[in-house]
């Protein structure tokens, strides 16, 4: 089985950019190249996704697994290819990048309650499962170079333990996850992978290796360990795009990154869950949606999507 390239080809012009440059590995500079991606640029969708977030970050939302999240929205910009310099993107990762902790990592507004801190109403705060999100769209975009980024992502790269990445939040805020306080936090692991898998010099780093190594531990032991209530059943095996929580698109995305997982067995049996998924012509049609992307053509379950197809297709490819 091969990838439905000419089908792929076919969809909205985010698709077929991401196709040309990830699956046909034409170079930026080709014509159909660029064509695709000015017509991405015009895409009134696209335009969408930027003009949401232009007044970063917009309203105060406590949910990290909600997709309307602004830093979950600005990863998923990054993943279709934008860069910090394409239109109305200056004035976005400005304001992403403004508010720095004393530890040089990105804040985000949080509602202080009685039960998380003493003062009340918001203050600017981070988390484990919103700060590595954030690096990680930054880079992407093609700021990967810049020193506060790099700051932001050593800081929070600095954090890892013996078993991954732990459920923390910036210093006097009292809240933590439903689990034991030496579990690792899986989602936390993965968006910290995730970050780290956007540098090569951290790409191999020691860091990386604990945190893959913790979430293929949790695939092999998934019936026995379920750490701060993040399964691996049924649900998460449901394949799922934009990658915005803990499923298994979002893992594979992530671990296929680390060319040194390549004959990891337990990687393997995620890939082979991935190929029992395929339909005809090796399209994926979504199991379960984001509510939020109703409107985008994975937003349903009923049709093989493209930029399902396309996303699963690149993660086996590596």
């Amino acid at each position: 089985m091969h990838a439905p390239i000419d089908w792929l080809l076919e969809g909205e012009p985010w698709i077929v950019y991401r196709t040309l440059r990830d699956l046909c590995h034409e170079p930026e500079e080709a014509p159909a190249v660029r064509a695709a991606r000015a017509a991405m640029l015009a895409d009134p969708a696209v335009h969408g996704l930027i003009d949401g977030l232009v007044n970063w970050p917009g309203e105060v939302i406590n949910a990290h697994r909600s997709p309307t999240q602004p830093f979950h929205r600005l990863s998923f910009v990054a993943d279709l290819g934008l860069t910090a310099d394409d239109a109305g993107m200056p004035e976005i990762t400005s304001r992403a990048r403004a508010g720095r902790s004393a530890e040089g990592i990105f804040t985000l507004p949080l509602k202080i309650t009685e039960g998380t801190g003493p003062d009340g109403g918001l203050a600017p705060a981070w988390a484990l499962c919103d700060a590595p999100v954030t690096v990680s769209a930054l880079a992407r975009l093609g700021l990967g170079g810049e020193p506060d980024v790099i700051e932001a992502r050593d800081a929070l790269a600095a954090m890892v333990r013996d078993n991954g990445w732990p459920c923390a939040l910036a210093p006097g805020i009292k809240w933590r996850g439903p689990g034991r306080k030496e579990d690792p936090c899986p989602y936390a692991t993965l968006a910290m992978l995730r970050a780290l898998a956007a540098w090569e010099d951290t790409r191999d780093s020691a860091a990386a290796r604990t945190g893959a190594e913790t979430l293929l531990t949790l695939w092999a032991e998934s019936r026995e360990r379920h750490p701060y209530m993040f399964y691996m059943g049924t649900n998460f095996r449901q394949l799922k795009v934009p990658f915005v929580w803990y499923d298994l698109m979002h893992v594979l995305e992530v671990l296929t990154q680390f060319p040194w997982l390549r004959g990891d067995p337990r990687l393997g049996e995620m890939l082979d869950t991935l190929r029992a998924k395929a339909g005809p012509g090796g399209r994926y049609t979504p199991e379960s949606v984001w509510m939020y992307y109703k409107a985008w053509e994975f937003g349903q379950k009923k049709a093989p999507s493209r930029w399902l197809t396309l996303l699963a297709w690149r993660l086996l490819e590596r």
